[in-house]
């Protein structure tokens, strides 16, 4: 079995910067706030999921003082996005961790519902197809994993889009691959998607 490394896509949970289209609800401060939580879970997650290295794949660069005042987990790699839209930096992550001889998790920090649980599921999926997916309600995915790399997976996809999915389902039926869909969760993008928080978080949250 390969090493299986999760790569987590995270933009700096600053006010004004993530969550942007939640700041309605919560205000500048309260979408950062809400960032952080779902980073600190999404890292939490990876890490007790024991499936191998755990990347954190950022926006501004690694190097931004930002991430030098976040406590990040020690076993936590930096890396940078870089340019390009989400396709071209997630198929260089992907292509990164391939060509190293891994197989590869993408998730973002988006899903408070995805746990350690759902990550071993999607890495033991990939024992024996090419590629699983775990699709969000909204018409995209919350988890893109792969054992094999190819760009047409990523290019020309109609990003934040609720085609998402079904595009790159097409571009993987394209290739021939085996697929695994697992069962799908909710993202939490859009105010009415503020629902979908676990109680915890929701209690600590102020609405404007």
């Amino acid at each position: 079995m390969k090493p299986v490394r999760i790569v987590i896509f995270a933009k700096a949970p600053l006010a004004g910067f993530a969550k942007t289209r939640l700041i309605p609800a919560l205000g500048q401060q309260g979408a950062a706030d809400l960032a952080q939580r779902l980073l600190q879970h999404t890292l939490h997650e990876a890490l007790k999921s024991q499936l191998g290295p755990v990347e954190l794949c950022v926006t501004p660069s690694a190097i931004d003082p930002v991430w030098q005042t976040m406590r990040l987990p020690e076993a936590v790699h930096l890396t940078d996005q870089g340019e390009g839209d989400l396709g071209e930096r997630m198929a260089r992550a992907a292509e990164r961790a391939i060509a190293a001889g891994e197989s590869v998790l993408l998730i973002g920090t988006d899903c408070p519902q995805l746990d350690a649980a759902q990550l071993q599921q999607a890495a033991l999926a990939l024992q024996y197809a090419q590629a699983t997916l775990i699709p969000a309600f909204d018409g995209g995915y919350v988890l893109l994993g792969l054992t094999g790399f190819d760009s047409s997976v990523f290019s020309g996809i109609t990003w934040s889009t609720n085609s998402v999915m079904d595009e790159t389902m097409d571009r993987l039926m394209g290739l021939d691959w085996r697929v695994k869909t697992l069962a799908a969760l909710h993202d939490i993008d859009e105010p009415s998607d503020l629902k979908y928080l676990p109680k915890p978080m929701a209690l600590s949250l102020r609405v404007v």
